[in-house]
């Protein structure tokens, strides 16, 4: 799909990748790009810096009024949704590095509200009248760790593993009425998510700029891709993950032990080494 002349909405838009989203789609000749955010000022700086194509919403995805509204009001102003960034991501560690099952039940609902639910309810808001027309496309931000996994991220992993789901759904249910569906699923992006201690050790492939990550979304979409890797290697390792799970699973194990010396290390404040 090409983005020229389309109505863009991206949510997640006032940083990191969600940001580099709403810019380069403006680039790219979109005709309004509505940026939608919880920081209400975050989403007003990628908008002005946009210009007078681009309208900021406070958006909260884990609330399906929220999203109906960003959705009515675009369209209201706009015109029909071409594009719908379905972007926005949190991620917490496990209280417990040593123990997957950690995490209070709070940490749980409010990923699943806004890794998966999130996604259920741009759908649900974008689907009738992209049926209509038969034509638009979703692009929901995921991760590799969707594909794959994250260590020390139980809640993460697997609501992303659950958004792989949901969207293969639409993909198959929706092709036939000339709608695309894309995930994009990165590794390690150098983002305010990412920064600090948590994902010390972690990064082994190499943390990618959000513009380059961005760039490999784009050069998806044109291609009409289901599943984009920024990253390459994450192809390599889903294919060795599928062709044997036990050594998959026995190759985490050793990663998950170099990970945490690294992390060790890091809060005890020494080098994390190589």
């Amino acid at each position: 799909m090409e983005i020229a002349g389309k109505v863009v909405v991206v949510t997640g838009g006032g940083g990191g990748i969600g940001r580099e989203l709403a810019l380069r789609a403006h680039r790219e000749g979109a005709v309004h790009v509505a940026v939608a955010d919880l920081n209400e000022d975050a989403a007003r700086e990628t908008a002005a810096a946009i210009g007078a194509s681009a309208v900021a919403f406070r958006c909260d995805v884990s609330r399906e009024a929220d999203i109906q509204r960003l959705v009515r009001e675009t369209e209201a102003a706009a015109g029909p949704i071409g594009l719908f960034c379905s972007n926005a991501g949190i991620i917490g560690m496990d209280p417990d590095f040593d123990n997957a099952a950690s995490a209070p039940n709070a940490d749980w609902e409010r990923s699943w509200a806004v890794h998966v639910m999130a996604h259920v309810y741009a759908a649900r808001a974008v689907l009738p009248g992209m049926i209509a027309r038969r034509d638009g496309w979703l692009l929901n931000t995921v991760s590799a760790a969707g594909l794959l996994s994250q260590i020390g991220s139980a809640v993460y992993s697997t609501t992303k593993h659950a958004a792989i789901g949901f969207a293969e759904s639409l993909a198959i249910a929706h092709k036939d009425h000339g709608i695309g569906v894309s995930v994009l699923c990165p590794q390690g992006v150098a983002t305010g998510m990412t920064a600090g201690g948590f994902f010390a050790g972690a990064d082994v492939d190499g943390v990618i700029t959000a513009e380059a990550c961005v760039d490999a979304a784009i050069a998806g979409l044109r291609a009409g891709k289901f599943v984009i890797l920024p990253h390459a290697n994450v192809a390599d390792y889903t294919k060795l993950k599928a062709e044997n799970y036990e050594r998959w699973i026995g190759g985490m194990v050793k990663l998950r032990r170099r990970i945490a010396a690294a992390r060790a290390a890091h809060l005890a404040g020494a080098p994390s080494g190589g």
